[in-house]
């Protein structure tokens, strides 16, 4: 049986809201997989200032994104080849993974002028992980006599993230049977935000009762629509 190989996918230009990857566009394989993953996740809980008492009641307030820790190991050495010749550990690997936390290659990405989310997968676990790379540490701890690098270790911290978009459409809140809002995006109007929600471009009127639109034409990126159901409005 293959070895499988835990790989790191980045997004492509998109096309509409989603994010867009293209598993045989920018896919960087790890040399050697890690021997560990660190996950780590919390929750903000505020205290509510209360006289005598030694333990207050917490509030929730929140919840951070999930992290993830890793380190990718790299070896270009070869010890038949004197000069190792071609063998520079970051043109052939690591520099690829320095542009994930860059914007100097990011019309190569999401050409959102920030550096591209990812994801990483790996064999039978699937896609188990999508964020950004939010630090990245390079060590390089072998040279050939020239001084170029051929072997490095990569300490890398991955944040999770998701757009708002995705984020509100993978909360059960799809049905258009259901109440749910909706993050108003540039290039949107309420005949598209319709025809995604209703499936229908015509029935933007709900929407904009439900807000108290006045002027369809006005609607600002970051606005947060209310979008009814079509039963609440009698069109079910």
């Amino acid at each position: 049986m293959a070895l499988e190989k835990l790989t790191i996918n980045a997004e492509s230009k998109p096309i509409g809201k989603k994010l867009q990857f293209n598993d045989t566009d920018i896919v960087i394989t790890a040399l050697f997989n890690p021997d560990k993953m660190v996950f780590s996740k919390s929750a903000n809980w505020g205290k509510q200032e209360a006289s005598h008492r030694d333990a207050p009641e917490l509030q929730f307030t929140g919840a951070e994104p999930r992290t993830l820790k890793l380190d990718l190991l790299f070896d270009t050495f070869d010890p038949e080849n004197e000069d190792n010749k071609d063998k520079d550990v970051r043109k052939l690997y690591t520099d690829k993974i320095f542009h994930l936390i860059t914007v100097k290659q990011e019309k190569q990405y999401s050409d959102k002028h920030r550096p591209p989310a990812c994801r990483l997968s790996w064999g039978a676990a699937g896609i188990f992980f999508q964020g950004v790379l939010q630090s990245l540490v390079q060590q390089f701890t072998l040279f050939t006599e020239n001084g170029t690098p051929v072997r490095a270790k990569l300490s890398c911290t991955f944040k999770e993230w998701h757009t708002n978009y995705d984020d509100l459409n993978e909360q059960g809140l799809q049905s258009s049977d259901i109440v749910k809002m909706r993050v108003v995006k540039h290039g949107d109007t309420l005949s598209t935000i319709a025809g995604e929600e209703y499936l229908d471009p015509q029935l933007w009127r709900p929407i904009a009762v439900e807000n108290g639109i006045d002027n369809p034409l006005e609607l600002s990126p970051g606005m947060l629509l209310l979008v009814p159901t079509l039963s609440k409005r009698g069109l079910w």
